[in-house]
């Protein structure tokens, strides 16, 4: 395992770290299983962006007496209210989720105390000058912790924060198909020089943000590596053709102030997967070939990433659950029996959907969520 410095913190993190989001659904040994498998593999820091209770018992238990291996990165303004994940800029439900972080996760600091997920630049203006901004500073004082970051998926607020002077590193959504611009005649124009030098192709605004961020020493972790799992399928990619695990982290790998990619993991071979990169041939990492044959390379914002920003839901659906299910139900010429059952099992499922579109007001990525549930009931 290769480590990088993450920005200004100094902190040395592994360049594959684990995103926690997807251990909310595995059960206590088998969240082991996986932080065990990572820690065998080198990685050091994990994201937990997740208020729901198990998950941060679960992931307490698992680095239980190896605290101090890990580079936490802990979400302030993440809330669990009536069964569900809220995002919360009120502090009388912001100080006890962040409290209740701390006891579950069995630890007395977080490494990276995290501003949770802020788009809107409104927003970021009123989090950073108001009493939210205070609870991070006091937090810092004390100690409890001991770099501040940010969530974000928008390239506009990312550069504020990366302007602030008081936010040390920015968890951001790095991947070739949200990193390009619409489509032009010959993507071959993309990668004339090498992909390691040279960030043509990629939208401006993006562009800017990671050179601010090198300039500035605001280190960048990585969500979204992936794009949720659809660019390791030709037909649910954007670009028409199918990429790698180790293709995608190198391409997230090569953008400047990038120190890891936050990966989601279901199970140990997933790990394997993904740490497969550090022994990977140029030939295997190489993106820019693959993409540059693609068909087609235009993203469509409207794709669901699985991130459960939408929540909370009124009749408590797992959005995110019920849209990748819906998504490998289309990978197939028939649903497998697996995903129907699955599906049963869930608490509430598109079926019980009232159509009033809160989700889609709170969605990163403008999915078009009422009419995804239509569908899945219909399909599932």
């Amino acid at each position: 395992m290769k480590y990088r410095k993450l920005g200004r913190t100094g902190l040395q993190v592994s360049e594959i770290g684990l995103g926690g989001e997807w251990l909310e659904r595995h059960n206590t040994e088998e969240v082991k299983a996986v932080i065990d498998a990572c820690e065998r593999e080198g990685i050091n820091i994990l994201d937990c962006w997740m208020s729901e209770p198990n998950v941060r018992s679960n992931i307490g238990l698992a680095i239980k007496g190896r605290r101090d291996q890990w580079i936490i990165q802990g979400h302030i303004g993440s809330t669990w209210e009536n069964g569900q994940y809220v995002r919360t800029r009120d502090l009388a439900k912001v100080k006890p989720a962040f409290e209740d972080l701390l006891t579950r996760m069995q630890t007395d600091y977080i490494d990276l105390g995290m501003i949770h997920f802020i788009d809107d630049p409104a927003e970021f203006d009123t989090v950073i000058y108001g009493e939210f901004m205070e609870y991070i500073r006091q937090l810092k004082r004390e100690g409890t912790i001991r770099h501040i970051g940010i969530s974000s998926h928008n390239p506009e607020v990312a550069k504020m924060a990366a302007c602030q002077g008081e936010i040390e590193m920015i968890l951001f959504s790095i991947n070739p198909a949200f990193d390009m611009l619409p489509p032009i005649s010959n993507i071959d124009d993309y990668f004339v020089e090498s992909y390691d030098e040279k960030l043509g192709g990629i939208a401006p605004e993006r562009e800017e943000l990671y050179k601010l961020c090198e300039q500035n020493g605001v280190g960048i972790t990585v969500m979204k590596g992936y794009a949720g799992g659809r660019l390791f399928d030709a037909q649910a990619s954007p670009f028409g053709v199918a990429l790698t695990p180790v293709q995608c982290l190198h391409y997230s790998l090569t953008r400047p102030a990038v120190a890891a990619v936050m990966v989601g993991f279901d199970n140990p071979q997933h790990v394997y997967e993904a740490v497969a990169y550090e022994t990977a041939s140029e030939e295997e990492k190489d993106y820019a070939s693959v993409l540059a044959s693609a068909p087609h390379h235009a993203f469509s914002t409207g794709q669901c990433t699985y991130c459960g920003h939408c929540a909370p839901c009124p009749v408590k659906i797992d959005i995110a659950m019920v849209n990748k299910l819906y998504d490998l139900a289309m990978m197939q010429e028939e649903v497998p029996g697996s995903i129907r059952a699955h599906y049963a099992q869930l608490e509430a499922n598109a079926s019980d959907c009232i159509g009033c579109k809160t989700c889609e007001g709170r969605c990163p990525f403008h999915v078009p969520i009422a009419e995804r549930m239509q569908k899945a009931r219909e399909l599932l």
